[in-house]
């Protein structure tokens, strides 16, 4: 029902429909209609009420930060903008007609007498409507540009590279049969009956979560695709627990589920580098049991899988070149270099050739090119240190960048470009808001770091001493072991395991004592504690006699002075003293004998 009541005053109908923009309902106050006023302003007041409610409640923070990044919310968000446009036009065009009315009849009732048209008026109305109208379109903008990055990055239905055309000549086991060549492999393969059986259980938000981290070198021009950086990344939900465990690019012989053609084809693991298996399955997918669209990524989230004995149900991709842009749309990284990094041949990703790389030690503010360039350098380093790096870049970005500041007008457009051109994942873009709020709660404070490298958790041959070229290839119990005790491991065991691993002392193992199995046994159980222990492939792991009563530990050629960790490990696990000895011919650090009371050590399950 309409107001009879006169005003006192004559109301500008401009000033009417400029209130009523601050805030629907004043307009019609002013004009003398407090019963439209109050209907008009039911509406905003109720929904600022419950605004500032979740604004002061427990965790609205985090809420926040889980809404904005759930495309349902954001989807409904740009209705909602819609939404409140119209209502505020109406409420503009309300006050302004009701003031008109009182100004030209005296009463604040629409219809007579009839409102003039006042041409210097109307234009303010239809100033105020347009300038009303630009701040919800640029509300809706970002809203949508938020949209489109969560969905161009997340949920995709496909591999964002590694193309089957650029992939190259598959590797094969001896004297296997190349499956390009091979007619009808389609047809005689259980790949499509096992396809449709593919169908990985989502993550439920409160299991340990495990998401593979891929760094890959992605060339269109000459067709290069590898994925040179493999980290998988554990979470614990219930802790905030993190732990990063890395895979150097140039493993050979991983492990490949026993269920896959692949695995029965190829003699049970991969014979090539790793880095390339995501190629080789797009090539090849009538030897995976997943479709031909998400080939690469499945088959490489599987063979880590199964070698590091964990499901690892999504992965993350991150190219080279949109990389760069990222972090330096974030205004740089600042990462703690703990040793320079020199590299005298570093390629540029721009194609101009090599430059003479240096990244001094201590506090250092990267660009983009330079965060890139410090986690990919190798020249003068080797994969190992390098993984290490890679793993620092990631918990330095991730530190330095809050998950609202990402929300800035003045970066989002920018961030969103890079973000859509550097990352690709197969993370449902609706379970988005739950893995925003796990990196969130993530502890990093106490992250535990895995590299699997020789000689604790690979095998290493270098061209001096193989017939072949260069390889590792893992050692599947230690790294299962190390993955394993990533959250429950004992502090002073996880101490010590990190001086081993810096004194890298490659140990032997023989039998001196004849009991079968004994040198394997203690081998796995040092591996176990950290220390690079193997047998030799030297008279069959069996030491000069066999009647040793006692364990024999002997270190060569100084190397006890620079190992003292593993000296420390060695006399309190064997209950010994060691003794050293100078003999150029021998290339390890030390000799270990078993004897007739070597104690019999088994790594826990």
């Amino acid at each position: 029902m309409l107001d009879s009541e006169t005003p006192a005053r004559r109301p500008s109908p401009f000033a009417a429909a400029f209130l009523s923009f601050l805030f629907p309902g004043l307009g019609q106050l002013y004009a003398g209609a407090p019963a439209r006023a109050l209907a008009f302003a039911a509406v905003p007041i109720l929904g600022l009420a419950l605004l500032a409610g979740m604004a002061f409640s427990p965790g609205s923070r985090d809420a926040l930060k889980v809404s904005v990044f759930n495309p349902d919310i954001l989807q409904a968000i740009l209705i909602l903008d819609v939404l409140l446009l119209v209502y505020r036009i109406v409420a503009v065009v309300d006050a302004y007609r009701v003031a008109a009315a009182a100004a030209a009849g005296g009463t604040t009732r629409l219809g007579r007498p009839r409102v003039p048209l006042a041409p210097l008026s109307l234009a303010g109305l239809l100033g105020v409507i347009l300038v009303m109208t630009m701040g919800h379109v640029a509300l809706g903008r970002y809203d949508r540009i938020a949209y489109d990055t969560i969905t161009g990055i997340a949920g995709g239905g496909g591999d964002s590279g590694g193309a089957p055309a650029s992939s190259g000549p598959a590797p094969a086991a001896s004297g296997a049969t190349s499956p390009a060549a091979t007619s009808g492999l389609a047809a005689a393969s259980p790949v499509a009956a096992a396809q449709a059986q593919v169908s990985p259980v989502p993550w439920n938000g409160t299991d340990r979560l495990n998401v593979l981290l891929i760094g890959s070198d992605q060339r269109p021009n000459d067709g290069t695709f590898n994925t040179d950086t493999l980290i998988v990344a554990s979470i614990d939900p219930k802790t905030g627990g993190v732990a990063l465990f890395s895979l150097p690019r140039d493993t050979e012989n991983t492990p490949l589920p026993a269920s896959w053609p692949a695995s029965s084809y190829l003699g049970g693991a991969y014979p090539d580098r790793i880095n390339n298996l995501w190629k080789y399955a797009r090539a090849n997918p009538n030897l995976f049991p997943f479709p031909a669209a998400t080939a690469g990524s499945s088959a490489l989230k599987g063979a880590l899988g199964q070698l590091m004995g964990i499901p690892i149900k999504y992965y993350v991709m991150v190219n080279f070149g949109g990389f760069k842009q990222v972090v330096d749309t974030l205004g740089g990284a600042t990462i703690d270099v703990q040793l320079p990094v020199a590299d005298y041949h570093y390629p540029t990703t721009d194609g101009r050739g090599a430059i003479k790389l240096y990244v001094p030690p201590g506090i250092q503010h990267l660009t983009g090119e330079q965060a890139l360039a410090y986690a990919r350098a190798r020249h003068q380093t080797s994969d190992f240190d390098r993984a290490q790096r890679q793993q620092r870049v990631i918990t330095s970005v991730r530190q330095q960048t809050d998950v609202l500041s990402l929300l800035d007008p003045g970066k989002l457009d920018a961030l969103s470009r890079a973000l859509r051109s550097a990352i690709h994942t197969d993370f449902p873009a609706g379970q988005l808001p739950q893995l925003i709020s796990l990196i969130e709660k993530a502890d990093l404070s106490s992250l535990h770091s895995v590299v699997f490298t020789p000689p604790i958790y690979q095998q290493q041959c270098a061209p001096a001493q193989c017939a072949v070229h260069y390889f590792i290839h893992p050692k599947v119990g230690a790294i299962q072991s190390a993955v394993k005790d990533a959250f429950s491991t004992n502090p002073a065991l996880a101490k010590s395991r990190t001086k081993l691993a810096s004194e890298s002392a490659l140990v032997w193992v023989v039998n001196g004592s004849g009991v079968s199995g004994q040198a394997t046994g203690l081998s796995d159980y040092l591996d176990y504690l950290g220390i690079g222990a193997v047998v030799p492939p030297v008279n069959g792991g069996r030491a000069d006699k066999a009647t040793y009563p006692t364990t024999v530990v002997t270190f060569y050629n100084g190397a006890e002075a620079k190992m003292p960790e593993t000296v420390s490990v060695l006399e309190s696990t064997l209950g010994v003293t060691v003794v050293t000895k100078n003999d150029p011919s021998v290339s390890v650090d030390a000799i270990v004998i078993t004897g007739k009371d070597t104690p019999k050590l088994t790594v826990p399950q």
